[in-house]
């Protein structure tokens, strides 16, 4: 099947890349040269395990290309994904300028049948602004043609978004006519061949499926950060409060983790335009509310530690960070908790030196050279005054505790993340500090 993928960013390269894979003609149209000119080389502008390699396996098979030209990119696919980024408003709303102008694009040059999907991430009523946006072009142009609209929300978790597309636990599509259901299910057979998990749906479902996902999830993390704050207080330990709610099936272990907050591109968007929505009909998502006031004050959680050991003002002192990223597997940076807390301490007279196994290129295009850049974790630690852990790298998990007290000034470990057991670091003389950690 011939696809064109709008938009080459994490969303739509993994869409192309991966629908290639499984033999379809996919060609990715993207506005930036400079982005398209990379992936032309076999470079991958965003770091995700496993995608550089199907991307330059398909791009040497001739499945899968890269393109600017809009009139190129209409006339090959009879299917069209819309994968362009919707970032938020200043009201929190999602902005959905470059949705509406890739609707409007492939109104301009299509000249058959074409079934345009919406795979950004969009409101609920976004499918109707697009079919809008088409009909008011085709009429523009004095013709008219056949399209559909479809919704297929992506659930792609940021450090395993190949394997999430490769194997699905499900897959939503939001369509309202016959045709269009079946060109979805053919694409997607390939991916789901034990058996069926695609889930048809009216479109508005399948668009606010998206956003009800995330917001379930992001309500989970804020709901144990605020109850690993209240075991510090009532002297219990969230980890074996995690495993007894989380071994009662109707709630299960996942997303229970408390930590410095979540971050990234979806959840802080996510939750703010779906509240947003809520306003805009009338109505108040008290919870939604309460998970990003809750999220916000999180990641202060690991500075309020830091005060709490060394005093407000921290001119002087000196800390090291392990993680920048807002999540392992992943340079992504948006949203990462790792911003707020370097800010913080920076604002305290701080200085911070910090460690990422993939995202200091990132790091230092924000912070520039705010902070000091380590190029291994015991690189970060010499001279400091505490180790802070901000994300829950693999690297991280297993070090020699011998060597990384010998490199601090003080032994002292503030563990945002609960990467180790509170007996064994104090058994090596550390002054170890987590969250909601007995």
């Amino acid at each position: 099947m011939k696809i064109t993928v709008i938009g080459s960013g994490y969303v739509g390269l993994v869409t192309g890349a991966c629908l290639s894979e499984h033999g379809n003609d996919v060609l990715c149209l993207d506005l930036d040269p400079r982005k398209i000119e990379m992936l032309q080389r076999g470079e991958i502008p965003i770091y995700e395990p496993g995608l550089e390699e199907i991307v330059q396996r398909n791009a040497a098979a001739g499945r899968l290309r890269f393109t600017t030209d809009i009139a190129e990119s209409v006339a090959h696919g009879t299917v069209q994904f819309i994968a362009v980024g919707t970032p938020p408003d200043e009201d929190g709303s999602a902005d959905l300028q470059y949705v509406l102008a890739a609707a409007r694009n492939i109104a301009r040059h299509m000249t058959d049948y074409k079934v345009v999907v919406d795979k950004s991430t969009v409101p609920v009523g976004t499918a109707d602004k697009v079919r809008d946006a088409i009909d008011d072009s085709l009429r523009e142009r004095g013709v008219a043609l056949p399209f559909s609209v479809v919704s297929n929300p992506e659930f792609l978790k940021e450090g395993a978004a190949v394997e999430d597309f490769m194997k699905p636990d499900r897959i939503v599509v939001g369509a309202d006519d016959e045709r269009a259901i079946h060109i979805m299910r053919s694409i997607y057979q390939p991916f789901q061949r034990n058996h069926d998990r695609t889930l048809v749906m009216d479109v508005r479902s399948a668009e606010l499926t998206k956003y009800a996902a995330n917001a379930m999830l992001a309500t989970r993390i804020s709901f144990m950060n605020e109850l690993a704050n209240l075991a510090e207080v009532l002297g219990a330990d969230i980890e074996l409060v995690r495993r007894g709610i989380g071994s009662d099936p109707r709630i299960g272990y996942s997303f229970l983790y408390p930590g410095v907050g979540y971050g990234g591109s979806c959840f802080p968007k996510d939750v703010k335009a779906l509240c947003r929505s809520a306003q805009e009909n009338g109505m108040d998502l008290r919870v939604l509310t309460a998970v990003e006031e809750a999220n916000d004050a999180q990641k202060l959680r690991l500075v309020q530690k830091v005060v709490a050991r060394f005093g407000e003002q921290l001119a002087g002192k000196r800390f090291a960070l392990w993680g920048l990223a807002f999540k392992p597997r992943t340079d992504d940076m948006r949203e990462a908790p790792s911003l707020v807390i370097i800010d913080e301490l920076l604002k305290r007279g701080a200085t911070v030196c910090a460690f990422d196994p993939v995202a200091a290129k990132e790091a230092r295009r924000i912070l520039g050279e705010r902070i000091d850049y380590a190029t291994s974790p015991m690189g970060a630690l010499d001279g400091a005054d505490a180790l802070l852990v901000v994300t829950e790298w693999k690297e991280f998990q297993a070090p020699d505790f011998e060597r990384v007290k010998a490199l601090l000034k003080q032994p002292v470990i503030i563990d945002g993340r609960n990467l180790f057991d509170p007996q064994t670091v104090k058994a090596y003389g550390f002054d170890y500090d987590a969250i909601g950690r007995r």
